[in-house]
């Protein structure tokens, strides 16, 4: 199931860090490694650092942006060291990885995405995420190097997964669920859609829009819905500006030709 787990890692400026990225990711038995804009190159140095994880830099993935890596995902989380104006979930990495083993089973591809050297991932990069995972580290020493903290992440994987091969458990409502969970990329279209919607209908303000969007895929991202309740959502969404439409066009005056 260690398969199923991409390791992103956002404009990552040091080789040294992708190499000991590569190590820890082989250490725990995930291969999956994905490079979002990289500054560093997969170099000489990041070999060495990788210690005879060369595979994993070979079959490296490298994309332009982080919509890009994880629009296949069904669960998306992202590493944060600072609280948030908008509360989003938060996990330590222990339940991180217990939430990626319910997940996996169901056929759902999960990301992990760890930011930046200097400053981690931004507000934006964070809304991407369906939950947030925070290290516990020492507060008065809590600078974690970003290949330690993918140390961290993957040995919580691999055993939340050894844990998985031993116990049979029926996914988080207890059944096996019919369908798989909405990937990024079809949750964004849904996004989409419903914030053309509401401003079709005068519900959202695209001047003042606050954080209504925010919001709304902050209560989405939470309660995962599947590809089938997704399909739900747009079908009613469709329904919605269809009769939005045909109710304007019931209210204006036919037009009349010049001269009439």
């Amino acid at each position: 199931m260690l398969d199923k787990i991409q390791i992103v890692m956002v404009n990552t400026t040091h080789s040294g860090n992708i190499g000991a990225a590569a190590r820890a990711m082989k250490n725990m038995g995930l291969s999956r490694l994905t490079l979002v804009d990289p500054i560093a190159a997969v170099d000489e140095e990041a070999i060495q650092r990788s210690s005879r994880a060369e595979d994993i830099l070979h079959n490296v993935r490298i994309v332009s942006t982080l919509e890009e890596a994880i629009a296949d995902c069904g669960l998306v989380i992202g590493t944060s060291a600072r609280s948030r104006h908008i509360p989003w979930p938060l996990m330590n990495p222990r339940q991180a990885a217990a939430k990626a083993a319910e997940m996996i089973p169901a056929g759902n591809d999960v990301a992990l995405v760890f930011g930046r050297e200097s400053r981690g991932l931004t507000n934006e990069e964070l809304h991407l995420c369906h939950a947030h995972v925070h290290i516990p580290t020492n507060p008065d020493f809590s600078s974690l190097n970003v290949a330690q903290a993918i140390q961290v992440l993957c040995y919580e994987l691999r055993m939340a997964m050894v844990a998985e091969e031993t116990e049979e458990e029926e996914g988080q409502w207890g059944v096996p669920w019919d369908y798989p969970l909405a990937t990024h990329g079809e949750l964004e279209g849904l996004f989409q859609h419903m914030e053309k919607t509401l401003i079709d209908i005068g519900f959202l303000d695209p001047n003042t829009p606050k954080q209504l969007m925010p919001r709304l895929r902050r209560l989405f991202q939470r309660s995962a819905p599947d590809k089938t309740e997704v399909n739900i959502l747009r079908g009613m969404l469709a329904m919605i500006q269809k009769k939005t439409v045909r109710s304007g066009q019931e209210q204006t005056p036919p037009q009349t030709e010049q001269g009439e």
